[in-house]
């Protein structure tokens, strides 16, 4: 039998032009909703088993283990989902800051943008996250940058522009 784990992982990969709005409207619209109820309660631990928790929230199970499969990185106690089934154990804390940093990360505005944020988190946190977020996007250069006029690092004595850098 294929786990919920690996069913969310074929519906994910076969979605054609075809199926995705469908495909999309049924996760974002359930992800939506578990996520409010969550933000509504911050602090309380979502427990259950994956099928009492599908059924509370209304979505099919494997969408619940998608939802599952994106939080999994925001909250106190990973989960180790292989082989979830719907009678097994789940536990969800979040952990609030991580959360919504990697709700940026994915891109998600209908999450990020949920009007809890701001009880949550406050303003001032939010714009701090967003702008770690940002900075953690820009790509910084590893070594020095090579001046033309730099002595030409494989080691010729020339300046670089007359050895490694005159094609560049």
């Amino acid at each position: 039998m294929t786990t919920l784990y690996k069913q969310w992982k074929n519906l994910i990969e076969n979605q054609t032009e075809a199926t995705f709005k469908e495909f999309w409207e049924e996760y974002s619209g359930a992800e939506t909703k578990i996520y409010s109820d969550i933000l509504d309660h911050p602090s309380e631990k979502m427990t259950g088993t994956l099928g009492e928790l599908a059924a509370k929230y209304e979505v099919r199970p494997v969408i619940f283990m998608g939802f599952l499969d994106g939080i999994n990185e925001s909250i106190k106690t990973p989960n180790d989902f292989e082989n979830y089934d719907e009678n097994s154990q789940v536990e969800v804390e979040i952990i609030p800051e991580t959360l919504f940093f990697n709700m940026l990360k994915a891109e998600a505005d209908y999450l990020y943008g949920l009007p809890q944020w701001e009880e949550i988190l406050g303003e001032e946190k939010m714009v701090q996250i967003a702008k770690e977020y940002k900075q953690s996007r820009t790509v910084r250069r590893q070594s020095p940058k090579i001046g033309r006029n730099d002595p030409c690092p494989c080691g010729s004595g020339k300046k670089y522009k007359h050895c490694c850098g005159k094609n560049a």
